[in-house]
């Protein structure tokens, strides 16, 4: 008989041994255990999804971006008002 057989049968024989009372609260604790593993399984999909969606964004064919940066920025913030967009048409 392989070990997790055998902690498998040791963990019923202690579930079994419980007074009734606890069972409610060992229920609960296995259920926070399920939606643990669930939510690990889903935190770990998200990561992998994220990093793929980013994968691309270094491959610009801009050589020098920075003079353009500060090009934009200047154009997005308003010297009297602050941060902002300014309005292609302004009324």
């Amino acid at each position: 008989m392989d070990t997790l057989t055998t902690d498998r049968q040791r963990l019923i024989e202690v579930i079994n041994a419980l007074p009734d009372e606890k069972l409610i609260e060992l229920a609960s604790f296995v259920e926070y255990l399920q939606y643990k593993s669930t939510r690990q399984k889903e935190v770990d999909n998200h990561k992998s999804s994220f990093l793929m969606s980013i994968a691309g964004l270094g491959a610009s064919t801009e050589n020098n971006i920075s003079e353009r940066d500060e090009d934009i920025l200047k154009n997005e913030i308003d010297p009297v008002r602050g941060w902002g967009l300014k309005a292609d048409n302004p009324t």
